[in-house]
């Protein structure tokens, strides 16, 4: 049985992290790219613009990554506070059911309350049930009062 552990990502994180954000893009419908998913994260964190934390075992060399979970920044305006927005989170087939998403939003959840933030907001795909029961037990509130709209180029 792993002892798995709740971290912040840094730079030097980054070539075990982007195997697994790139199985996340593909669990999406994205092909497969390496290369991309880790340029993609290095320019996140080089420019902090993201924060990432990951759910992990093992030390030095036999280090492993098995979750990860992506926050950017954000403001409600009209609460005039800071919100995390839960942009990414994921964990690998195999260690689905151990608790790592759990782990992993609790540990996100500490992170915004201690920002001083008024909270975190998510999406989720509507088929991803596994998920959505997962975000339920963890205090999550389904928005029921406003639609979703997007305009992509």
């Amino acid at each position: 049985m792993l002892n798995f552990r709740f971290e912040r990502a840094g730079l030097e994180d980054v070539e075990e992290l982007a195997p697994l954000f790139d199985e996340y893009r593909s669990y999406y419908g994205q092909a497969s790219d390496l290369e991309a998913a880790r340029e993609f994260l290095k320019a996140r964190l080089s420019n902090e613009e993201s924060v990432i934390f990951i759910a992990a075992a093992g030390e030095g060399a036999d280090k492993r990554t098995y979750g990860m979970a992506q926050l950017y920044p954000s403001f409600s305006s009209i609460t005039v506070q800071p919100v995390w927005i839960l942009n990414d989170l994921f964990v690998t087939a195999e260690q689905r059911g151990h608790g790592l998403g759990s782990l992993l939003l609790e540990g996100v959840r500490g992170f915004a309350q201690g920002t001083g933030a008024k909270g975190l907001t998510l999406s989720t795909m509507t088929h991803n049930t596994g998920a959505q029961r997962l975000y339920e037990a963890q205090g999550y509130i389904r928005d029921e009062s406003f639609f979703t709209y997007h305009l992509y180029f």
